[in-house]
Parts: structure tokens; C-alpha cells; sequence
């Protein structure tokens, strides 16, 4: 058996760097909380191929003595906490004090501090976990930390590492939550010598917001304030019907700390349950605040999670809280408002002009409140070739379509489900699952073949993003334009949708480019499988094309089932839900106890 035997501090120093730096955003994220907790006023974080190559943070903290400076890249040194007890009242964001010899033992990190009252800096080298210099320097008072050639030393760590744009991503959105947590701070982010985000001084979150996520997204929230003995829930949420297709716009932060925290997430959900539809996610900028004794923020290596005390009392007090606000705002259950399921109204003047555009349908979703009618809604084209959608008769060789089953038609239940008697018993038949299916087929065939009928916008539509976003579109724009879409840069981080595919309103464009861009995001429409990319796009696409009324005749419920079995997968729905289910007579027998 080998012998027991203590680790060299280099060695031990790159195991923990495996839990505490597990990409370049992780040792962005350690240094600017170090920054905040100097007292920094103004951070900037510079960054090349996605932090490996180079990451440098610099502010105007306190700054530290040389021997400090020294102390601070010994494990376990730290200024923030000197007893186990102080963890129960942790009022900064680092605290454990392996950040900063952790950096060092995978890359080359240089450090340049000086405190107040000192007539110079001091320069610390390290490279690889060996000191290669300590001396004198000249810099104003605050710290600079370069790191460069992460996990040049441990190549097998390198290897884990994803695409540069991937590890960007990761950065800028960690020194957007930073920067969203302390709005007085001044904040500037450069990626390969060009400026991403600067955000001045800002009084209030609001502002701060608007600077990082554009001014369309700050316009469509509101401010909410609650309180109750020992907790305080403060911050802006996303007004009702106002949603996104994924949830990198649901912040939160307990006592200013930017966490994961599956409570809360859930209960802010939770409470939208009566103002969003299915699958939309709520947009939150909310500060959880409580006793700091009641709040574990030691339960990850990174800090990451956190977890309460009373798991139950946070989140009941978070949906009452937020339910109150919706009920204010006119979008909480006892309001009896609910938007229909993906519907968004479109502006009175491009409704009053795409109405005297040629080519398009002659219904088109009017601009009226959804609180006082349902909308007009467009019918899906009928399955013969028309200019509107010549790919309607494309045919699929490899599958020839059965002929549609001869059900006779009964009515309609609950405003989407048709039911049919059938000679084996009875049938329900989901319209909106077969109608996506229908239109995914339709779509896909226009975007393999390159037939995509376009219309251009008498009254361009603005769109304002985010600077991680601007990116991704601005990667894009020749894939949106070979599938219907005009869409022009007019500024920084600003955007002018010039034309649409002819299955879309106007008024879903904004939100439909926004769950595009959250999809490219994600991964679902990679760049460099075309095909996959064409058939997510279609899959989303197929969802919004559709404009369910409120009532189906016999004739449009016949032509519907037509539609269905012209396809090739009748049987599900783009996303893998039944269209239809068929109970025959012998589970009826069953179900009546006959």
C-alpha cells in the first residue's frame, strides 16, 4: 500500500482550482466580487477568445499592501471572515480564500495593488503556481489582476473547455449580473479590444437595466416592493403577457448576492401561472433579502446556490408577493384577464398599414386590448398551391399521404378539441397540436427549398437588445434573411425589422426574434448543421404561425383532419404530442363498467 503522504501546495493549489475555477468566467466572477469588496467604484473587465487567452480586471478599490498582496495568494488567507461563526453574518461576496492561489497555479497571473497612503505599488509574477518576481510599480490606488494562459498547465482541464463564443457568452452574462447587483459601481466590459457594455453610475436599477438590457425590456417592467417580518422582496418584474422563451432574463439576488436559487426561481413562476402562457417565462430583476443567518451561501464551491433555512416560508411569501403585484397591475387570477396562449396585439398604426399591404391575408390580428375581445385571427391556407404559399403543394414522394379517415363530425369541446364518432368508437382530435403539425410540415418544406414568401413593412419595427444578444443576431442575419426576414442594424445593439416571412404578424415579430435569439443561445440552431437548424427553426416558427378561433364549423374541422393526414407523421405534433386520441368501444365498455 503507498504511502500517506501531504500534497506539495502547488499541487493542492491545482485540485482546488478544479472546484473553485471551472472556466474563464469563474475567475472573472472571483475577481470583480474581490473588487466590490475593496470598495471598487469603477471595474473593467477586458477578456480575448473567450478568457483564455487573456482576462484582465482592474479597479479603484482600497488596493493592499505588499505583504497583503503576498498573504492573499496563500490558502485559506482571507480579510472577510476570521471564525466559523462568521458565517452566519456574511455581508461581502468572497469569503473562502482560495480564489486568488487557485488562478495562480493554472495560469500566468500578475498582480499590480497599492493601498491609500502608499507611495507605490507593488508587482507580484506567478506563473504556473511559482513565483517568478515580487517589486515595485507604478499605478494609481486600486488593484489590476492579468491572467493569462488559463490551464496551460493542466491541459486536460483546457480540453473541457467550449467554443470561445460559448465561454464569452459565460463571461459577459456574469459581469452583467455583477453589474445589475450594484448599480452605483461603474462598469465597462471589452471582448477583444471592443467595448460590449459600459454602464455609468446609475442611481437605480432601473436605469441600470436599461443600459445593459436596452430600453424596450426597462419599459416592460414594473417596480415591486414587499415586506414581512424578517424578509424583503425589491426589484422589477415583467408586467402581464410579457414573456420570454427562456429564463436569462429571471434574475434574482439574496441580500445583493447574484445566485441559483431553485426556490425562488420557481415561485416567481409560480405566480405567473395565471399571466403567462405555457412554456414562457417570467422576466425578474427581484433582491430577496433576509437574516443572513437564515441563508446558507456556503453550499457550493463556487458559491453559486444558496440555501434557506425555511425553504417553505421564502417561497410562500415570494407568491404572495408577487401575485399582489400582478393583481395590481391588472394580470393576477381574481382579475379574470388571461391572454390567449401565445397571442400578442399589434401596434394600431402597422396594423392599420400591413392591412393595405398586398399578398396578405385579408384577416389580420387587430390591435384591441385582450381584456376587451378576442382577437380575429388568421385561418391556416388550404392545402392547394397559392401565390401566399406555393409550398403548399409539395408533396412528400417518400411517404405517400393516406387518405383521411372518414369520422363524423360532433362539435367542439373547450374551445380545442374536436370530437368525432369514428366505427370503432370516438375521437378527440387536439386542433392546435394537428394545426402545428400541419404548418411544421408546410414550413419546413419552404425552408428546404428555399421558398420563402417575404413581405416588407410599410413602418419598420425598432428592436432593442442586450449586448449578448446583438451579437448572436448580428452572427445570424444571413440565415434570418434566406428565411424570410429583413433585419438591418441602426445603431448599437439596436435593430430595425424591415420585412417578415408572410406567416407571421407583425406584431409577433419582436417576441418571436427574442425566442429565436434565446434558441440560438442554447444551442437548438446550430450554425454548422444547416438542416437541424432549419427544422428547430420551423418547429418554432410552427407554433407561432397559428391562430386557433374560438369556434370551428364541420367544414373547417374536416378540412383540418384533411391537412393532418396529408402529412407524413400524422399522429404527433411537432414538439411529440398526440394530435389525436381515439377511445374505442371496448375501452368505453370498460369505462362504464359494461
Amino acid at each position: 500500500m503507498a504511502k500517506v503522504r501531504i500534497l506539495p501546495d502547488r499541487v493542492a493549489n491545482q485540485i482546488a482550482a478544479g472546484e473553485v475555477i471551472e472556466r474563464p468566467a469563474a475567475v472573472v466572477k472571483e475577481l470583480v466580487e474581490n473588487a466590490l469588496d475593496a470598495g471598487a467604484t469603477r471595474i473593467q473587465v477586458e477578456f480575448r477568445h473567450g478568457g483564455r487567452s487573456l482576462m484582465r480586471i482592474e479597479d479603484n478599490g482600497s488596493g493592499m499592501s505588499r505583504d497583503d498582496a503576498l498573504l492573499a495568494l496563500e490558502r485559506h488567507a482571507t480579510s472577510k471572515i476570521s471564525a466559523a461563526a462568521d458565517l452566519d453574518s456574511l455581508a461581502s461576496y468572497g469569503f473562502r480564500g482560495e480564489a486568488l492561489p487557485s488562478i495562480a497555479s493554472v495560469s500566468r497571473f500578475e498582480l499590480q495593488t497599492r493601498e491609500a497612503g502608499s507611495d507605490v505599488g507593488s508587482e507580484i509574477l506567478v506563473n504556473g503556481g511559482k513565483f517568478v518576481h515580487v517589486r515595485d510599480c507604478g499605478r494609481p490606488v486600486g488593484t489590476r489582476i492579468e491572467v493569462t494562459h488559463l490551464f496551460n498547465s493542466v491541459p486536460a482541464r483546457r480540453k473541457f473547455l467550449k467554443t470561445d463564443q460559448t465561454e464569452a457568452a459565460h463571461i459577459v452574462q456574469c459581469v452583467r449580473l455583477y453589474a445589475l447587483a450594484c448599480p452605483r459601481t461603474a462598469f465597462t466590459l471589452i471582448e477583444e479590444g471592443r467595448i460590449v457594455f459600459r454602464s455609468p453610475e446609475c442611481s437605480t436599477l432601473a436605469e441600470r437595466i436599461a443600459e445593459i438590457f436596452g430600453r424596450q425590456t426597462a419599459e416592460s417592467l414594473a417596480p415591486i416592493e414587499a415586506a414581512e417580518p424578517g424578509l424583503r422582496l425589491s426589484g422589477l418584474i415583467g408586467r402581464p403577457g410579457i414573456g420570454r422563451a427562456t429564463r436569462h432574463e429571471m434574475i434574482v439576488f439574496v441580500n445583493a448576492r447574484p445566485v441559483d436559487s431553485r426556490t425562488l426561481n420557481y415561485a416567481i413562476i409560480e405566480s405567473y401561472h395565471e399571466s403567462l402562457p405555457k412554456g414562457r417565462y417570467p422576466l425578474a430583476f427581484v433582491f430577496f433579502e433576509c437574516d443572513p443567518a437564515a441563508v446558507d451561501v456556503n453550499v457550493h464551491p463556487a458559491k453559486r446556490e444558496v440555501r434557506f433555512r425555511s425553504e417553505p416560508q421564502v417561497r410562500s411569501f415570494v407568491i404572495r408577493s408577487v401575485l399582489q403585484r400582478l393583481r395590481e397591475l391588472g394580470g393576477g387570477p381574481e382579475s379574470g384577464l388571461r391572454r390567449p396562449d401565445g397571442f400578442q396585439a399589434v401596434p394600431a398604426p402597422l396594423a392599420a398599414s400591413q392591412a393595405t399591404l398586398p399578398g396578405r391575408a385579408a384577416t389580420v390580428v387587430a390591435a384591441v386590448p385582450f381584456s376587451s375581445s378576442a382577437p380575429v385571427v388568421s385561418k391556416p391556407p388550404p392545402p392547394a398551391a397559392s401565390p401566399s404559399h406555393p409550398v403548399s403543394a409539395i408533396h412528400h414522394p417518400q411517404s405517400p399521404a393516406p387518405p383521411a379517415p372518414a369520422w363524423r363530425f360532433l362539435g367542439l369541446a373547450h374551445g380545442n378539441y374536436v370530437l368525432f364518432e369514428t366505427s370503432a368508437g370516438l375521437v378527440l382530435l387536439d386542433r392546435r397540436a394537428a394545426h402545428e403539425r400541419v404548418w411544421f410540415e408546410r414550413l419546413r418544406d419552404q425552408f428546404r427549398v428555399g421558398a420563402v414568401p417575404s413581405q416588407r413593412l410599410l413602418l419598420p419595427i425598432p428592436l432593442e437588445l442586450d449586448p449578448i444578444a446583438a451579437a448572436l443576431l448580428v452572427d445570424r442575419l444571413k440565415f434570418l434573411a434566406a428565411h424570410g426576414f429583413d433585419v438591418g442594424e441602426f445603431g448599437r445593439n439596436f435593430f430595425r425589422i424591415e420585412a417578415l416571412p408572410t406567416w407571421m404578424e407583425p406584431g409577433d415579430a419582436e417576441p418571436f426574434l427574442r425566442d429565436l435569439i434565446g434558441a440560438f443561445r442554447d444551442g437548438r440552431l446550430p450554425e454548422k448543421n444547416a438542416d437541424l437548424a432549419r427544422e428547430e427553426l420551423a418547429r418554432i416558427a410552427a407554433a407561432k404561425a397559428i391562430r386557433l378561433p374560438d369556434n370551428a364549423s364541420e367544414a373547417e374541422s374536416r378540412a383540418l383532419v384533411a391537412q393532418l393526414f396529408a402529412t407524413p407523421t400524422p399522429l404527433a405534433s411537432p414538439a411529440g404530442r398526440p394530435t389525436y386520441i381515439e377511445l374505442n368501444h371496448g375501452e368505453l365498455a370498460r369505462r362504464f363498467h359494461k
